[in-house]
This record gives structure tokens, sequence and C-alpha cells, in this order.
């Protein structure tokens, strides 16, 4: 298994391309594999024949795990395995030690495996569908068990730490299991649902991963096998009094990602809105044809007045957001330098440059840009701390992060060698992102490669504020509203425009002489945009 990407851990087999005893040549494709948003193709560069295929479909591989074996047509491969076995035995017993179990773990070469080749049935297994995932909350089921399913279908939506998105299926059959109920969560690689052929022997496949998986993870879904009679109830509980309402018995509202999106841009309610899809489920169409009507009544609060809560649980962006700023508030000293920006001659400057530029240039854009050439001359601060090996890493492209706010979370998404583009590239690039965010289509390899970070609240009205750096970068701008007040020019009291900027810097790769150096070229670039375009 390659690695895909910098932050990539595993792949997921999505589907095989080539089977055993196929022809191969270098530049065909073997397999589909997901990463974590994407799904890519994996290419082989070796001629022979297919000998062997070391994982199945929709299982998950580490990254330089063995997937297959390449080699000449009648080729012995017996030694090869034996060996690849013998040294994969370690990795698989410390993987599976840390699970609970009831008794002593049996040793894993005492298990007896479970045939399972006669029975026409798929295991689903949870996908990790970002670079940080380790879980996935079933957000709501689309099928349900008895359903007939067809490959492309949707199975159900599930919470990641980056969006809520769509479990799709590869296998055609019928729904004959679901391991967990909507609003819980599921390890990336545990059950989540079996589909096969009607009347299948599911509890054979459930034996089967006990056995020859997690024995742990198994038996918490064992013990929710006998749910088939809360289904029939949940079923009749969908359409409730209510026919505008579309919530699950959980309180969850079960509609598309474009319908979520779509009704959050027209600003309805879709709590509200009744669905035509499978199960109730609020689509598109339901969105477009949809007729506010005047707002329900608020909910149910205490006559007396007395105190009341509710705990939320955090998706999994907000989770993956509260563990990466804990770290690295925590784990990195932070200190802060703020320095004041007359904006006058940007604000002229601005004006002239919008007279000719192709698309409309912000005040971001051009701290953007004034970050990247400020950046270009002092490199001490283009910088990331290497935990691993104690060193600081002197980057030589100057890529800057943009953070921009989304209903889920924060995501920064990457305006890439920066200093190399114009200020209309920049301000389009950032434009499209914006647009992207909302929609949640910023794609993995959008969000990498960043080496400093800007983050802007002025549009707010936030005058200013310090952020937590995004590590492992060294440093991050925090940049506030521009505000108008009483300044002192040629021994005079006029009104000028004033903007404050905060840069938060790890004191590991920056001392206090370097960061205030910077800001006072990057004082000196926002105040006269004219020099960062020469």
């Amino acid at each position: 298994m390659p690695k895909m990407s910098d932050t990539m851990e595993e792949g997921v087999i999505a589907s095989w391309l080539k089977k055993v005893g196929d022809e191969v040549k270098s530049g065909d494709i073997l397999a589909e594999v997901e990463t974590d948003k994407a799904t890519m193709e994996l290419e082989s560069y070796d001629d022979g024949v297919l000998l062997h295929i070391g994982v199945q479909e929709k299982s998950a591989v580490p990254v330089d795990g063995v997937i297959a074996i390449i080699g000449e047509k009648g080729e012995k491969i017996d030694e090869l395995l034996a060996s690849l076995s013998e040294s994969s035995a370690p990795a698989v017993a410390s993987e599976e030690a840390p699970a609970p179990a009831a008794a002593a773990p049996a040793p894993a070469a005492s298990v007896e495996k479970i045939d399972t080749s006669g029975i026409n049935a798929q295991v689903i297994k949870m996908p990790k569908m970002s670079d940080t995932m380790t879980e996935g909350v079933i957000a709501s089921w689309i099928k349900n068990v008895g359903d007939d399913v067809k490959s492309g279908d949707i199975l159900a939506e599930v919470e990641t730490d980056k969006a809520t998105m769509e479990l799709e299926s590869y296998d055609d059959g019928v729904l004959l299991y679901r391991a967990v109920e909507a609003g819980n969560g599921v390890p990336v690689d545990g059950v989540i649902a079996i589909i096969g052929e009607k009347g299948a022997d599911f509890d054979t496949l459930l034996k089967a991963e006990t056995v020859n998986a997690a024995p742990a993870a198994v038996e918490e879904k064992k013990a929710e096998a006998p749910t088939p009679a809360k289904e029939a109830p949940k079923a009749a509980a969908a359409p409730v009094a209510h026919a505008t309402s579309t919530a699950s018995s959980n309180g969850r509202v079960i509609a598309s990602p474009l319908a979520k999106s779509l009704a959050q841009e027209k600003g309805f309610d879709i709590a509200q809105i009744a669905g035509s899809g499978d199960g109730g489920r609020i689509i598109k169409r339901d969105v477009e044809s949809f007729v506010p009507s005047a707002a329900p009544a608020a909910g149910a609060i205490a006559a007396s007045g007395g105190e009341s809560y509710e705990d939320i649980p955090a998706s999994q962006m907000r989770k993956a957001i509260a563990k990466g700023v804990t770290a690295s508030q925590f784990g990195a000293p932070h200190f802060y330098l703020t320095m004041e920006i007359d904006m006058d001659k940007t604000i002229e400057a601005r004006v002239s440059i919008n007279e000719l530029a192709p698309v409309k240039i912000s005040f971001n854009d051009i701290v953007i840009k004034a970050v990247a050439a400020a950046l270009r001359k002092h490199p001490d601060v283009n910088t990331y701390w290497i935990s691993e090996t104690n060193s600081i890493r002197k980057n030589h492209h100057i890529s800057v992060g943009v953070a921009m706010a989304t209903a889920e979370g924060l995501v920064v998404p990457v305006v890439k060698f920066a200093d190399t583009k114009t200020l209309a590239q920049i301000s389009t690039e950032v434009k499209e992102f914006g647009a992207k965010a909302k929609e949640k289509k910023i794609q993995l390899d959008e969000m990498q490669g960043n080496t400093f970070t800007v983050s802007n609240l002025g549009m707010f009205g936030i005058e200013q504020f310090t952020s937590i750096i995004n590590a492992p970068e060294s440093c991050i701008l925090a940049v506030g509203a521009i505000k108008q007040i009483p300044v002192v020019k040629n021994g005079e009291i006029v009104p000028g425009n004033v903007m404050k900027i905060t840069l938060t810097c790890d004191h590991r790769t920056v001392d206090g002489a370097v960061g205030s150096a910077f800001l006072q070229t990057l004082k000196g670039f926002i105040e006269d945009p004219v020099r960062i375009l020469i």
C-alpha cells in the first residue's frame, strides 16, 4: 500500500479491477483505494500475472502493508506468503491486544478460522473517510433491514471529523443486518452492516469476524444483534403526527447533504420540510418545492424558569478541531506580537487596483500577498517544528493557509506558492475556496502543504484577537477590522484608518526579535501595497 498523501496511514480497497490470474502490464489499474476524502486508482509498476490478492474489498490496509503479489505465470509463492505471514503476525497481535476481552485471549495461531466461502453476503465496514478519522457516527440510516440494495445506493449518512458524508454500497443484495443504531459511533474498519442474498447466514459471518478479526469489536456488535424487534417500531415511528417533520426517533433529520446545504442557503428549517425520498428522506426537490409557513411554537420551556441544559454530542470534525488546538496550545510555547497598521494608503491603493483587476481584490487578499512577500525576506518564520526529530524544518516554498469558518467547524484551504501569484490569482483562489467550503467540497489536497496561516475576523468587526498556531507551522497571523480613529499626522490630529494584526509564534522556532522583524516588514508591505507588486 503506497502512501498517497502526506498524512495517510492506511487505505481501504474500494474495489479490485484485476482478479487473480489476470495479466497485468505496467500502468494498468489494479484497484481503487479510498484514502480519506478521495478514492484513488492504484497503478501497477510491474508486468506479469496477478498471483495473489492479500486483502478483500472494503478492508483497510496500513501504509506499506501487502495488498497483492505480481509475478510470472505459475510461479510458486508459498514461501513468500509464509514469510509475509510471519512478519505480519506480531503487528496483528499488537493491534488486537488493547481490545478489552471478557476472558484471556487465546493465541492467534490456535484459533481455527471459520469458512464463509459458501455464504453469499458481504460485511460492510466503516471506511476511513479523512486523514484524521478514527471513527464515524451513523447520522442516519437510509436503508432498513430487509430493503433491496443496489451498487451505488446510499446506505447511510456518516459524520466524520471533516463533514457529513454519504456511505455508498458497492454490492447488490438485501440489507440483512445493521450493527449500530443511528447516533452511535463505529471505529474505522468496524462492522456496520451486512448485505447479501435473502436468507444468507449472516450470523456465521459475524462469528467469522469475531474469530478472524477483532474479537472485542464484534462482541459489541453481537450484543446489538437481537434488534430486529426494534426495526418495526422504528419504521412505524417514522411518519410522526406532524406531516412536515422528518426527524428520526433520536431527533436527527434524515436528509441528503445537498438538501441540507440548499435549505441552509435558503434559510429554511429543514426539520419542517416533508421528505419524499426513501424512508421519508429529504432530497433536493423537497427543498426547492418547500413553501415556509408560520414558525412553529417554541419547544416546551419550564414554566418555573428553572435551570436547564442539553448535552449535544460533538461532531467528528469538532472532535478533531478540539484535539488539534489542544495539542498545539499546550504542546507549543506560544507568544504574541501585536502591531498597528496605517491603512490610509492601502485603502487608496485598493481602489486603484480594483479599477484594473479582473476580480475584486479584498483587503485579505492584500494581506495574504504581503505575508508571502514578507516570508520570502524572513525564511526563519517559514518553518516547522518537527517533534519526532527535535529539529527545525526550513521550507523553501511559501504556501499560505486561509482560515475559513463553516457550519461544522474551521477549515484551512491553502494558497500554494502564494509568493509567485498575482493579487488577482490569489483573490480568485480564495473566492473559490470560500464557495467550496460552504458546499463541503474542499478536497484534502487543497488543505495540505501550508507553511503559514492567516486568520481574519475583521469582517465581524473584531478589532484584535489571538490565534492558536496551526501545527506544525511556526506562526499564525490574526487580522482585525479596519477602524477609523483620531491619529496624529504632521503635528495635527486627523481621522485615520488603522488595523491591528497579532502574530502568534512558536518559541521553539521563532524568537521575539525574529517575529518582530517579520512584522515590521509585513507592516511596510501592507501600508504601501505597491511594494508587493514589484
